[in-house]
């Protein structure tokens, strides 16, 4: 009998820990640049995915709900612009977008519900970026008025290796307290070999205002998200009620001090 019983614990720590895995999955938008000067080229191109950025794992992503930007307190949704894109075999987006005024453009999107069959729910990642054009820094820590959202505490473009991020989290407006944030390296070149499923995704947990930190350590992209139950459901599969995972999603690049 106990034989069995470890056998049993060691398969449920393994399914626990497959399940956890499978769930560091995020949304992504990335652009081609966060700052862009009087002498650069003043398109951007913005590339939306939904993958693993440690792991290079994607999944497929149907066209988002909301694709938008967000420029001297105006939104301006810029969905038409979106064209599909395949990546190792799976459904990208990518859309360009031109400068035309000096400030902070906040792009963010909000897709369409992600069955998730390892969580048994759905999955909805409302993700932001910051781009600075022209030399205006003004715009960065306004709220677009999503669903869940991270407002940032430090300014989110012009960091230097080992600078911090702060934000504080939300959700309907309001700061979530102690909510727990994961945090994750664009391992875009797959050159980074964790030696552990702990250094794949960090964790770091907000104070009772919802806010939290964290010291990026490489030069490149980082992703924060800030997981939460929605208030509300859908049906799945089954026809049954199945929660929904909301996370607030937001993107900060950093460069090497040379």
């Amino acid at each position: 009998m106990r034989k069995i019983g470890i056998g049993v614990m060691v398969i449920a720590c393994l399914l626990v820990g497959w399940i956890a895995k499978a769930s560091a999955h995020f949304g992504a938008i990335i652009p081609s640049d966060d700052i862009i000067s009087k002498e650069d080229n003043k398109t951007l191109t913005v590339d939306i995915k939904f993958f693993h950025p440690m792991e290079g794992h994607y999944m497929n992503m149907v066209k988002p709900a909301q694709f938008g930007v967000m420029h001297v307190g105006k939104k301006v949704s810029l969905r038409k612009t979106l064209k599909e894109k395949k990546v190792k075999g799976f459904s990208t987006w990518e859309a360009t977008y031109k400068i035309t005024r000096p400030g902070d453009y906040t792009f963010y999107v909000e897709p369409k519900p992600y069955w998730e069959p390892a969580e048994d729910c759905y999955i909805i990642h409302y993700t932001k970026v910051c781009v600075n054009a022209l030399g205006l820094e003004e715009g960065w820590d306004d709220n677009v008025g999503l669903e869940t959202e991270i407002i940032p505490l430090a300014r989110p473009y012009g960091f230097w290796t080992g600078n911090i991020f702060t934000g504080i989290v939300k959700a309907k407006g309001k700061p979530v307290p102690y909510a727990q944030v994961e945090v994750e390296y664009y391992n875009e070149d797959g050159k980074i070999i964790p030696p552990a499923d702990p250094y794949v995704t960090q964790v770091v947990k907000a104070d009772k205002n919802g806010v939290f930190s964290y010291a990026m350590p490489k030069t490149g992209w980082w992703v924060f998200a800030a997981l939460n139950e929605a208030s509300w459901t859908m049906k799945g599969p089954d026809g049954k009620d199945k929660s929904i995972e909301i996370g607030a999603v937001y993107w900060v690049r950093t460069r090497d001090m040379k």
